[in-house]
């Protein structure tokens, strides 16, 4: 296994595996609109031709949560239907799978880390069409990993990190939700954990323990106010204050899980990968986006 097809070129999780992959000795291919298109059957197949891949990770999708809400089909089409069609090239070539998932998949009222056999229940059309598109991969081809994770940022792209530090410097004082919690994962960190689970694959070959749902998400469990926290204290810098509100008080279109944390224990067990500390992955991102 050499080749690796990444679909979402441009995102967050494609340009980390665009470092993360070669580490790993991956020859990396990674393509996006308009020349891959999930509402184009036919830019797909283009691209798997063109590419003749040994794996593909999927990391396409649609994220705009709130916006799902009013856009479902074509959240469906990106999120359920795109993943469908992926697969089903991917079991043509008998190659495996990564198909990228979320915490919204789960609602949130467990109590505790949700495991992958706990069933899942969506609260909006978001992880609605993520987790169709988890079934899509997974009913289509026999070699799919689906790996859930949660909170993504990055040191570009739209994300928390990069909004608190945006409107941090624009406002003296900000109220941020501190009764949803989850585990926040940078998406350097998921990446590498990515080219190692696909460098496993290629040392053993595939296993039937490899195929479904698995957690990966940053070490560790807070909150978003906490986050912010940490966030402005690793910018070392002035720092606005910081309110904590519930989530009552920020009403959006889409309903959060208020507690998405995800136990990531099956990863490491099976693939012998664990992602570091949510603070380090935190401290990486931060180093980067640092003048200088």
């Amino acid at each position: 296994m050499r080749r690796i097809l990444v679909t979402g070129r441009g995102g967050q999780l494609a340009t980390g595996l665009a470092e993360a992959l070669p580490a790993q000795g991956f020859e990396t291919l990674l393509v996006g609109r308009p020349e891959f298109d999930f509402d184009d059957a036919t830019t797909v197949a283009a691209a798997f031709d063109a590419a003749a891949p040994d794996a593909v990770v999927n990391c396409a999708a649609w994220t705009a949560v709130d916006a799902a809400e009013e856009q479902e089909p074509a959240a469906f089409r990106a999120n359920a239907l795109g993943p469908a069609m992926v697969a089903a090239h991917c079991a043509a070539r008998g190659i495996p799978l990564i198909q990228i998932s979320t915490d919204y998949v789960y609602d949130g009222r467990k109590g505790a880390p949700y495991v992958e056999t706990d069933a899942p229940s969506p609260l909006g059309a978001y992880g609605r069409t993520k987790l169709a598109g988890d079934w899509a991969a997974l009913a289509g081809n026999p070699r799919t990993v689906v790996l859930r994770t949660a909170w993504v940022f990055a040191p570009m792209g739209n994300n928390f990190v990069r909004t608190m530090l945006r409107v941090g410097a624009e406002r003296p004082e900000l109220r941020i939700v501190a009764d949803q919690q989850g585990s926040p994962t940078a998406a350097p960190d998921l990446a590498d954990a990515i080219a190692a689970v696909l460098r496993c694959i290629a040392d053993g070959g595939w296993r039937d323990a490899y195929r479904g749902v698995f957690h990966a998400t940053g070490a560790g469990f807070t909150t978003w106010h906490a986050f912010a926290t940490a966030i402005f204290a690793a910018a070392r810098g002035s720092r606005p204050v910081l309110h904590a509100i519930t989530t009552a008080e920020y009403p959006t279109k889409a309903v959060r899980p208020a507690d998405g944390r995800l136990d990531q224990s099956k990863l490491h067990e099976v693939f012998g990968v664990q992602l570091p500390p949510w603070q380090d992955g935190l401290a990486r991102v931060m180093a980067r986006l640092r003048p200088g």
